[in-house]
């Protein structure tokens, strides 16, 4: 006998409902008004509204959904049926400026009757509430009866999820679970029946739809995808409460929910909103926004809903399901996920707020995080299991970044963070410059967004190790950065442009790895790239001069470039003839020509397949920009308050074409995708600040003091040659150092006079994973072929080849990479070949000649 049969009162008044499993499950819209939980860390329950109601709520941590939706729905039993999100017009408004309480009222048609909700949770508890007050002529409300449906999605999904009516301390009311999660739906009043039925087949929805009023009254629906429901008599209790609660198994679910009712929910809203003024946001900031600080308000507490409670300093990205209503269970992850590069947004936002404790609390999560090699996974569970697996080296470097903010503001307390500064930077050392993906996370190669992060991420460690001691790792780090931006402008640039008549050299998005660099592809032409997202019959292969984004803002912002470069000036305008949109809310831009992650053309929701739509957030970054060239930003702060959506939700994207009111699709409003996105309400908050400041916050004062100059104006010049046996160079300019890096430690062997005479060198470990030895050249060696091969002691084998590097003229540009003895398939992938096993021996003797036959 299960626990709901032996401790509560099950009501199976008409047994088991009919059309079991019922439909595919779906997720709901994506367009949210309203992400809110209360401040406590005890109340660990998110809900999320739109149109009027109420759609995902998260428990135990803001990366598991619970439920699809909840909404109400009227009848009077005779002339209509009512559903909110349908038929109703409603206003929305928070209750409290400084709290995300909600209050939303609706209309019904005609003026006949109004509804008045308001969503809190419970301040100490994961239960949220929905109080509900309905005004009408006597005469309707005697007739009129109130239906609360719900969605359950237990424990991640629609699928497999079982119901019942119950009655426990004397009221009806329906309990829901799934493996160990129980949901409890009730109400102050009790509600007077309920039914538990399957989606599409005998939910409550199609009840009252097909015969007008409430006809059934199933006391259970068992492993599907189900709908609940209960009633409550208008007439009788106008104003009432509903609350729904989770925990870890029925009895907990039930008491919880019976505990919150019984408290006076008057006095729930009064302690939640007491607890959000606890959290202040930083009121000096909206002086420079306008529309009097309410987007900054709202920003600031989404940014902090968005952070976990049980695993805290973790932040996601959204809590939204892009497209979620086009979704199935199989999308298991959403934007609820973390992504190291949007919580760094997220934290450095709060720390740009004066918030220096929760962005420690961020780092010192993201330190725990942290994988054994240095690296971060693309994103990941609050509990740190991988979700997506790719290399991002943004999403490394972005934590170094952000340990050295706090370390310049005094804000990192007790917590060392060398160690983990030190492994990270190890691992962009061991990729940079090629990442495997870029910010966008589609396309290998070199990218000058993610090469801006990897710069500034390395001077930020190179400065942390200094002031810790360590002058050769810093030494070392330092000097990686500037053979870093030596090639820069060479790497990630076109001279053949044809997206602009007037412009040739420009930026361009990313330049794909070359043949035996890692990541290469070599099913495509070389220069090219594959877009993804493209939709069917349409050519998804572009040649990497014909596609540009943006991401070169980010030189300018953390301090590698100046604003006023004529580069950068030449690129921006190929970027505003290219990708620039004009809305009645303001200009906007798309992420890059081609992109084919967005709503269809036709309106319809992304499928795998779209047309990539404008991004408010990337305004936020022309903003920034625009302030470091000595520019007005006010345009740009108007049009961001005017994308935000009617609760003053970000979204990540905006529809940039013609009005499509069938589709809900309107011309500088938000499209189909994830709201809120986290990021943008970051990048807005951090405008605010840069503003306040007369100068861009997220510039790094070390970056800026090293490149922002120019070249006749530096205290340093680049003199090495980065040489790994993943990207092989062929030449080293005379006068230069060629420096040989590796993960492992190893054994130089070289010669200059063609193995007549070697010399031998052992590497110089600069931190965990990082090794490097160096050759140094003389001016008056052009001509000179610099021949070598690596061993590796600790593990008794050799390379298994020669490198020849020719020693060039200074100032003639490196032909390209060539090819490497073997790609990386994996971040720790074997990268050596043994050309037999003997040269496995532990004795190099003359082991480089004697693979010298294989170069």
């Amino acid at each position: 006998m299960s626990d709901l049969e032996s401790a509560y009162h099950w009501l199976n008044d008409q047994g088991h409902a009919f059309g079991g499993p019922g439909l595919e499950p779906r997720w709901t819209s994506s367009r949210k008004d309203a992400v809110a939980t209360a401040y406590a860390a005890s109340s660990r329950v998110w809900f999320t509204l739109s149109h009027g109601t109420l759609n995902e709520m998260y428990y135990p941590t803001i990366d598991r959904p619970q439920t699809r939706d909840m909404e109400l729905l009227f009848t009077d039993g005779e002339t209509f049926v009512h559903e909110e999100k349908r038929d109703f017009m409603y206003d929305f408004s928070y209750i409290d400026p400084d709290a995300p309480a909600v209050r939303v009222t609706g209309h019904a048609a005609g003026g006949l009757y109004k509804v008045t909700k308001e969503f809190i949770s419970d301040p100490h508890h994961p239960v949220v509430l929905m109080n509900v007050k309905i005004e009408a002529k006597p005469e309707v409300l005697a007739k009129l009866k109130c239906y609360a449906l719900l969605a359950p999605h237990l424990d991640g999904g629609g699928a497999g999820n079982s119901a019942r009516s119950i009655r426990v301390a004397g009221q009806r009311c329906i309990v829901a679970w799934k493996n160990n999660v129980s949901l409890a739906m009730g109400a102050d009043c009790g509600f007077s029946r309920s039914s538990c039925g399957y989606v599409g087949s005998s939910d409550g929805y199609q009840d009252l739809n097909r015969n007008g009023k409430m006809a059934w009254e199933f006391g259970q629906a068992l492993n599907g995808n189900l709908a609940v429901m209960g009633e409550i008599n208008c007439g009788h209790t106008p104003h009432f409460t509903i609350a729904i609660a989770f925990g870890d198994g029925h009895h907990a679910a039930l008491a919880g929910m019976m505990q919150t009712l019984s408290t006076p929910y008057e006095l729930h809203s009064k302690r939640f909103i007491e607890q959000w003024h606890r959290a202040a946001s930083p009121a000096r900031l909206g002086a420079y926004s306008t529309d009097g600080g309410r987007l900054m308000r709202i920003s600031h507490d989404i940014v902090l809903t968005h952070e976990d409670k049980t695993y805290s300093g973790a932040f996601i990205a959204s809590a939204s399901v892009p497209w979620g209503a086009s979704k199935s269970d199989d999308d298991l992850g959403g934007y609820h996920l973390v992504w190291t590069r949007d919580m760094v947004q997220s934290a450095t936002s709060l720390l740009a707020c004066g918030r220096i404790d929760t962005a420690r609390r961020a780092l010192v999560y993201l330190a725990c995080t942290q994988q054994a090699n240095g690296g971060f996974a693309q994103n990941f569970w609050i509990d740190g299991t991988a979700y997506w697996s790719g290399i991002q080296l943004d999403e490394v470097a972005f934590p170094i970044i952000l340990a050295w903010r706090l370390w310049k503001v005094d804000g990192l307390g007790n917590f060392d963070v060398l160690p983990f500064v030190e492994a990270a930077a190890a691992f962009l050392c061991k990729y940079a410059p090629v990442t495997q993906q870029e910010r966008w996370e589609e396309n290998s190669g070199y990218s000058p967004s993610t090469l801006a992060a990897v710069i500034s991420g390395l001077v930020c460690a190179a400065d942390l190790a200094r002031a810790g001691g360590k002058a050769d790792t810093a030494n070392a780090f330092e000097g990686y950065a500037d053979w870093l931006e030596a090639h820069l402008d060479e790497w990630t640039t076109t001279t053949e442009g044809i997206l602009h008549p007037d412009i040739k050299r420009h930026y361009v998005r990313i330049t794909p790895p070359a043949p035996g660099e890692p990541f290469h592809n070599d099913t495509i032409p070389v220069g090219s790239l594959v877009i993804a997202n493209r939709g069917p019959g349409e050519k998804n292969t572009f040649e990497a001069r014909e596609v540009v984004d943006a991401g070169f803002l980010e030189l300018v912002r953390y301090g590698i470039r100046r604003a006023d470069d004529p580069l950068m000036v030449d690129s921006l305008k190929v970027i505003d003839h290219t990708l620039k949109i004009e809305t009645p809310n303001g200009d906007c831009w798309r992420r890059y020509n081609h992109d084919g992650y967005g709503q269809r053309k036709d309106g319809g929701p992304y499928g795998g397949w779209g047309q990539g739509r404008a991004w408010p957030l990337l305004g936020g970054e022309r903003a920034h920009y625009e302030l470091a060239a000595g520019h007005d930003v006010k345009p740009f702060i108007t049009a961001y308050e005017k994308f935000s959506s009617i609760g003053g939700m970000m979204p990540e994207q905006v529809w940039d074409h013609a009005d499509m009111p069938e589709e809900g699709m309107f011309l500088g409003f938000s499209a189909g995708s994830a709201q809120p996105l986290v990021w943008a309400h970051a990048e807005y908050l951090k405008l605010l600040r840069s503003v306040a400041d007369g100068k861009v916050f997220d510039t790094i004062s070390v970056v800026e003091e090293r490149y922002a100059k120019a070249p006749a104006d530096r205290t340093f010049s680049n003199n090495t040659e980065i040489f790994r046996t993943t990207r092989i160079v062929s030449t080293v300019p005379a006068g230069q150092t060629l420096r040989i890096s590796d993960h492992e430690k190893f054994r130089l062997v070289w010669t200059i006079d063609n193995w007549g005479n070697t010399q031998s060198l052992d590497s110089t470990r600069i931190s965990a994973n990082f090794f490097q030895a160096d050759i140094p050249t003389g001016i008056d060696q052009v001509g000179v072929t610099i021949s070598f091969s690596l061993e590796y002691p600790e593990q008794g084998r050799w390379v298994g080849r020669n490198y020849d590097v020719a020693i060039v003229t200074p100032n003639v540009p490196a032909p390209a990479p060539v090819s490497a003895p073997a790609e990386i398939e994996s971040e720790d992938a074997a990268v050596d070949v043994v050309e037999d096993a003997s040269e496995t021996a532990s004795t190099p003797k003359p082991a480089a000649k004697r693979s010298r036959k294989k170069t």
